[in-house]
């Protein structure tokens, strides 16, 4: 339904649940859910209301006052990585439980969701079935053929044409029986709790992962970004992981990779800020499988602040997921990869009726559909970039999630 046709029929109600209730239990495989530290937005049942991104603040706003929601309404969505802009895919559900820095559990019901608290299924126990063979993967493109358009992108860069490309690929799992994603979710939050665990619905499945990337975040005046670029490989290895985490400080071609990022986030940012900041140089953050450079930004909007979604538009696709120059690295993409990304590397995340919301890159992730699932993973390529070790960073993104998949 549009916002304003049927909004003022709308009834609602909000209601405190209790400080250990699991956002997950709040989670069908129709509704949304996003979560980090314990705090985000988790939804089921019908859906009432959906906009484009850009059409979004109204939409809150009509339903949120005509439920008297008092700026609790949220809507939740996994945004193309194509057409971020466009995608009608931001919803608002029949119930919604968010959990914020406060602290605060709150239920809201728009509408007649059916149901009831008690009724949440909390379950989400499962034996992980047996790794997937070969022959149930099937890889876009293959590694030879991601090695060469690595070694095409590499020779573009130094003709000066390009600084960077996001260069991905895909394996299709056959999995053979039918993929959970609130299993999933759950067990991908176990595996790295620092992360932005989400699920959502997508034009042809649904999209499951954890993000290590914030791409932006609003609360009132305040907003904060967390780009990535620039990785190593994880070891069991005590040594040998401290040695990949100072070779990755050392290494001129990820910083050079990383500052391409940073320079971008700083400059799309500054004209929305009266304050902003960043760490003077890449700090390192570490997930089970992969180190990062990181740089936390951190600023106080201008008023009359913009809402979050006003902020994604402005900054994705960032270079840690496209390229730049922006225009050149996507058309590259679009040349040199054998399929559509979809929501893979778009945002994924939420907003309430105050602007207030917060939006990761959907990374480390895979489309479920059905009995199978679309894996993506990708490496950002430079003028230092070796084909083989790009080949093999995607490998061990791979490699982590299939293991993750198998309790789905």
């Amino acid at each position: 339904m549009s916002a304003s046709g049927r909004a003022s029929a709308l009834r609602g109600r909000t209601e405190p649940l209790g400080d250990a209730f699991d956002l997950l239990a709040a989670y069908d495989g129709g509704g949304a859910f996003f979560e980090r530290g314990g705090l985000g937005v988790a939804t089921s049942g019908s859906v009432v209301a959906t906009a484009p991104p850009r059409a979004a603040a109204a939409m809150l706003r009509d339903v949120d006052g005509a439920i008297r929601g008092g700026g609790q309404t949220a809507a939740v969505g996994a945004l193309s990585f194509a057409d971020a802009g466009d995608t009608a895919s931001v919803a608002i559900a029949a119930r919604t439980v968010r959990r914020s820095a406060t602290g605060e559990t709150l239920l809201l019901e728009v509408g007649d969701p059916g149901g009831s608290v008690s009724g949440f299924d909390r379950s989400v126990g499962a034996e992980p079935h047996d790794p997937f063979t070969s022959a149930q993967l099937r890889e876009r493109p293959p590694g030879d053929a991601y090695t060469a358009a690595v070694d095409e992108l590499t020779r573009r860069i130094h003709a000066g044409s390009l600084r960077k490309v996001v260069l991905a690929r895909t394996i299709e799992v056959d999995a053979g029986r039918p993929l959970d994603p609130r299993r999933l979710a759950h067990r991908l939050r176990a595996v790295n709790p620092d992360a932005y665990t989400f699920a959502a619905s997508t034009a042809t499945g649904v999209i499951v992962g954890a993000s290590p990337e914030l791409l932006v975040s609003r609360f009132g005046r305040e907003v904060r970004s967390n780009p990535l670029a620039g990785s190593a490989a994880r070891s069991g290895d005590p040594d040998e992981d401290r040695a990949n985490a100072d070779a990755l400080l050392a290494s001129a071609k990820d910083h050079e990779e990383h500052a391409i990022v940073v320079d971008a986030i700083a400059s799309t940012l500054e004209p929305f800020c009266r304050e902003l900041s960043w760490d003077p140089e890449p700090v390192l953050l570490g997930t089970p499988n992969v180190w990062h450079l990181s740089t936390r930004f951190q600023g106080l909007l201008r008023e009359p602040a913009p809402p979050v979604l006003e902020l994604v538009e402005a900054l994705h696709p960032t270079p840690a997921v496209g390229g730049e120059p922006r225009d050149l690295a996507l058309s590259a993409i679009g040349e040199l990869e054998p399929f559509a990304r979809g929501a893979y590397s778009g945002p994924v995340g939420w907003t309430d009726a105050r602007g207030d919301g917060e939006w990761a890159i959907a990374l480390r992730c895979a489309e479920l559909r059905g009995d199978r699932a679309m894996l993506y993973a990708g490496a950002g390529i430079v003028s230092g970039s070796r084909p083989d070790a790009e080949l093999d960073e995607t490998d061990r993104k791979f490699r982590a999630f299939l293991d993750a998949l198998r309790w789905g």
